[in-house]
């Protein structure tokens, strides 16, 4: 690793320092107006160098990266404090006051020069001396950043999260320098860990401010570093919100339109369409502000570049008025898909559907602006209880069957064997029960889950068994039935939905038509898929979600068209990660990888289908490496990004392996 910085990364519930070192320093303290920063909390390089401190920062404005590492007593912040800068000078400047005054008698020079040698000589024998700050070594200690699935993880000590956009200039221009890696990692939620980096990473957490609000042109201006729920809560008192909304709100806006995010609604695009300017901090031209009337070409490949540009700093969104929502969930079947879908897909703003495998049951989700004054119309709905108590009754049967200890039992052999798999499994013969069961829940314990959170509870008893993940499927399918109906909201707190636990997930993007001509080969697709799962005894889990969007401008977003009436369709499949059991993980990664390989092998290329960039894994085999590398070549402009990539970053220092990987140059 480069000399240029190490960091160490403390994190505790409360509280996170981030100390940063240049090694080879002259041990000088800087200081700053009232404070003296010590050999304690300064580490100081040479020359032009930047030094770390500690400072106050609100802990609960951090990402959800997973970070290990010791914890720590108060809040910290990363600053840069230049040796060079007017702001700052050193103590041994500071020390230094030579007169100005010329004497002209001999008498008052010699006198003056006495006094100064024994001021002098008194400083150094009786003056307290500071401790020298010692040359620091590199970071013995080495962090583990996870994404949130804790399926991909960086171990790095270069981590660093500048609080202005001028740190920001600052650690770009120096890392270029030295060519030191910093990727750019956001909120760390993307399911492929697109952005983590063993050879260092930079976080725009603290860079997370509301810059302006355009209230005439329904527009807002912020900090990449800004999560999309602060951007929300921020346009609320001007009667605005975002355009459309993913599942979750806890991404960073940088991250957000980088990989090409999106909500579901055949008119809206993706997220990254909303982008109207965004300033670009790029380690060989320096800072870029970007728009339709600024180097156009740049700006739109800029949107969806999964930070390989350039770090973006800011971003101005386009807005659109606060609204409410009428949401309206049912429960049907595929022939009444089939009849109706053209129709919903035209006459609902967001539409989703959610397919239970091995069930002909589909959950339809239908949302629509609510006209001011207007009610959400009568219907008798369950009490949460009610709607659960048929989960409750199948996790009790289901520990009876698998004989899940008490919470005071020891587990014997006998109560931790697998339960016997379909034999018609085939090539998921193998359960990956768990080796050893967690105690069974009490009435306490069971009242208090979601039913996300029982799901995961029951898929972790048996969690490739087809029998138990189908028998599951069903209690989901009576779960909704019991759900239909309609709620209302604001538009920010209908469109979330809750995805469950950690997971693996596989999504796909694909044409089908346009509004007005919908080719129904999003239909198909599904149909394939199920028939899919039946033949080949996959132990699918629910839901499979279907969104559709609108296409994008930007060349790299995955509904990326030249023509502006293309209706996409995005389909993901899953398999999630309900325990921490090391080999029940594995075993469930494996069975995955079947999954998405038989979809790959028999729909991507019949459907003309690419994988979401947050969701898009790196072969392990040169084969498939390479097969898929020719395909993003033919679907994306990969040629122009790697040329962008090599003006704009010649020394590749925001790229990582998993960038290199998709675009080798």
């Amino acid at each position: 690793m480069s000399s240029f910085f190490r960091v160490l990364v403390s994190r505790s519930k409360n509280c996170r320092e981030i100390w940063r070192s240049a090694h080879g320093g002259s041990g000088r303290r800087l200081k700053s107006t009232g404070e003296i920063l010590n050999s304690e909390n300064n580490i100081v390089g040479s020359g032009n160098s930047l030094s770390g401190a500690v400072g106050g920062r609100e802990c609960g404005r951090f990402p959800p990266l997973g970070v290990s590492g010791s914890s720590c007593a108060r809040g910290g912040s990363f600053r840069f404090l230049s040796s060079a800068g007017p702001r700052f000078y050193s103590a041994a400047a500071a020390a230094e006051a030579p007169p100005e005054a010329k004497e002209s008698s001999a008498a008052r020079a010699l006198t003056f020069v006495g006094l100064l040698g024994a001021s002098a000589a008194a400083t150094y024998y009786f003056y307290p001396r500071p401790s020298k700050t010692p040359v620091v070594e590199p970071a013995e200690e080495v962090h583990t950043i996870s994404n949130w699935s804790n399926t991909h993880e960086a171990k790095t000590s270069v981590y660093v999260q500048p609080e202005s956009l001028e740190e920001l200039e600052n650690v770009v221009k120096i890392a270029d320098a030295h060519k030191q890696k910093i990727r750019p990692v956001g909120s760390g939620l993307s399911p492929n860990g697109c952005g983590l980096s063993s050879d260092g990473m930079v976080n725009l957490a603290l860079m997370d401010k509301i810059l302006n609000v355009d209230q005439e042109k329904m527009q807002v201006t912020v900090q990449a570093g800004a999560r999309v729920e602060q951007v929300v809560e921020a346009l609320k008192p001007y009667g605005l919100t975002l355009q459309n909304y993913a599942s979750i709100k806890e991404q960073q806006i940088g991250g957000f339109i980088q990989v090409g995010a999106h909500g579901t609604g055949a008119t809206l695009p993706p997220v990254d369409e909303q982008v109207v300017s965004l300033k670009l901090v790029t380690p060989s031209k320096g800072t870029l502000d970007l728009s339709p009337e600024s180097d156009a070409d740049l700006f739109y490949l800029s949107r969806c570049a999964l930070g390989a540009l350039g770090i973006v700093a800011e971003v101005t969104l386009q807005c659109v008025p606060r609204h409410r929502l009428l949401e309206y969930t049912f429960v049907t079947n595929m022939k009444n898909v089939q009849r109706n879908h053209k129709k919903w897909l035209s006459q609902n703003k967001h539409l989703r559907y959610m397919w239970i495998p091995d069930t002909d049951t589909v959950v339809v989700v239908q949302c629509n602006p609510l006209p001011e004054g207007k009610e959400s119309p009568k219907f008798k709905s369950l009490a949460p209880d009610e709607k659960l108590k048929h989960v409750r009754e199948f996790y009790k049967q289901t520990a009876e069957k698998y004989r899940l200890p008490k919470v005071a039992d020891s587990p014997s052999p006998k109560d931790t064997e697998s339960h016997p798999v379909d034999e018609k499994a085939g090539m998921w013969s193998s359960s990956g029960a768990a080796t050893e069961h967690s105690p069974i829940l009490s009435e306490q314990e069971l009242s208090e889950l979601s039913f996300t959170e029982l799901r995961d509870v029951l898929i972790s008893v048996d969690p490739l068994n087809r029998e138990h993940i189908l028998n599951i499927n069903k209690v989901e399918a009576q779960y909704w039935k019991l759900n239909e109906g309609y709620r209302t909201g604001y538009s920010d707190e209908i469109l979330g939905f809750d995805c469950g636990g950690q997971q693996w997930v596989s999504e796909v993007s694909f044409p089908v038509g346009t509004l007005k001509k919908p080719n129904m080969k999003d239909i198909t697709y599904m149909e394939e898929v199920m028939r899919l799962i039946k033949t080949e005894g996959i132990p699918a889990p629910s839901p499979i979600e279907q969104r559709w969007t609108a296409s994008s401008r930007s060349p790299m977003s995955p509904a990326s068209s030249t023509s502006p009436d293309t209706l996409y369709s995005w389909v993901g499949i899953i398999m999630y990660l309900p325990t921490a059991e090391e080999a029940q993980r594995k075993a469930i990664t494996d069975g995955f990888e079947k999954y998405r390989k038989l979809t790959q092998s028999r729909f991507w290329d019949a459907y003309n289908a690419h994988e979401h960039w947050a969701k898009i894994e790196i072969p392990e085999d040169k084969e498939h490496l390479a097969w898929l590398q020719e395909r993003l070549k033919k679907r994306f402009p990969v040629e122009m990004l790697n040329r962008m990539r090599k003006e704009l970053d010649p020394n590749q220092i925001l790229s990582n392996d998993h960038i290199d990987h998709l675009f080798p140059e």
